[in-house]
């Protein structure tokens, strides 16, 4: 069980680890996998449980009588996965504000970089260091 929502941990597929993303996309997993790996991680990833579903109620008619009316299919849930590491005291919060993780081609993973919303990360000198 986690302290707080920030650094979770727990069992995926027989090994203890701290979860990096849960209800992850095929696309973003790979995103993360190859970006973890390069930084020396085992990743590990299951798929996702599905969603917890929610009871009908049955159909009543105007007259009160229950109406036996076939219940309409679950709609097809997307295909989601739990991305973890093996390594169960990864945080990925401290990893990114920490800059202790890289890209492939050198530079310091950023947030927008974490994110996706930048193709090359930009590697930004910190405030503290600026003059």
């Amino acid at each position: 069980m986690a302290i707080n929502k920030n650094h979770e941990f727990e069992e995926l597929g027989g090994v203890k680890c701290g979860i990096v993303e849960r209800n992850v996309s095929p696309a973003r997993v790979a995103f993360l996998k190859k970006l973890l790996e390069f930084n020396q991680f085992t990743v590990i990833v299951v798929p996702s449980a599905p969603p917890k579903s929610v009871p009908v109620p049955l159909v009543k008619s105007l007259v009160g009588e229950a109406i036996d009316e076939p219940l309409p299919a679950p709609a097809e849930s997307p295909n989601t996965f739990t991305v973890g590491v093996s390594d169960y005291t990864f945080n990925p919060i401290n990893a990114i504000f920490g800059r202790s993780l890289k890209t492939p081609n050198g530079h310091v993973v950023t947030l927008a970089y974490w994110e996706q919303h930048e193709v090359v990360s930009h590697d930004e000198v910190p405030y503290y260091e600026r003059s």
